[in-house]
């Protein structure tokens, strides 16, 4: 599932974000970076994207 958010936030960077976080401030940010240019929103979708999983993989004890 990470790798189809991976390529979702390359291709529509609010998309993977959206299915990572849901309605949240960090898919209005990714929506406003979207806006001002693509390669913005990209990096902040992969960026949100890849702290979430680790954050997700500090709690459950795996790596």
């Amino acid at each position: 599932m990470q790798l189809i958010r991976i390529l979702l936030a390359v291709f529509l960077p609010p998309v993977g974000v959206f299915l990572t976080y849901g309605l949240s401030t960090t898919l209005l940010i990714n929506i406003a970076l979207t806006f001002l240019g693509w390669i913005p929103g990209v990096i902040h979708a992969v960026w949100a994207i890849a702290k979430h999983e680790e954050k997700a993989n500090q709690q459950t004890g795996t790596f």
